[in-house]
């Protein structure tokens, strides 16, 4: 039987008791622990309140158990938490959008700019749209954590 991870353990039980102490009704599973990253999956009849509008208390939660982890231990991995699998829904509807973005450039030579978006999503839209001959992207400068990114035909 293979032993769990600890920071794996830690980064779950630090869920759970945040999400126990604010009257939740859930539970936090490890869904994956690798050296690089931790994912959790909370479940339950609260997630929609856990969840929030737009996914924002759902960040709200992953940030104060990636803070508090790594008050424990400095080299533990990232930690990604998903609640009845919204993150990934949403991750998958903004890849999709941004395809379909990208195709309008490819069929129309304008560029595109996209919302502001944090790093992580911008990641996804890089790494997904770098894999479509014809177009380009990149981020706008700027000191916001927010950036927009540009969706151009490629040279």
């Amino acid at each position: 039987m293979e032993t769990p991870d600890p920071n794996a353990q830690q980064a779950s039980k630090i869920a759970a008791d945040i999400l126990h102490s604010l009257g939740f009704e859930c539970t936090v599973d490890i869904a994956a622990a690798s050296p690089e990253e931790i994912s959790l999956d909370v479940s339950g009849p609260d997630c929609r309140f856990i969840i929030g509008d737009g996914g924002s208390r759902l960040d709200d939660l992953q940030y104060l158990v990636n803070r508090l982890l790594v008050t424990s231990c400095e080299t533990a991995p990232r930690v990604r938490v998903d609640c009845d699998g919204y993150r990934a829904k949403a991750e998958s509807r903004l890849v999709q959008s941004a395809v379909e973005k990208a195709q309008r450039v490819l069929a129309g030579g304008n560029s595109i700019t996209l919302p502001p978006m944090n790093a992580y999503h911008r990641r996804l839209v890089h790494s997904a749209l770098a894999e479509i001959p014809g177009v380009s992207t990149h981020s706008e400068e700027g000191d916001s954590r927010f950036k927009r990114i540009v969706i151009s035909p490629s040279s």
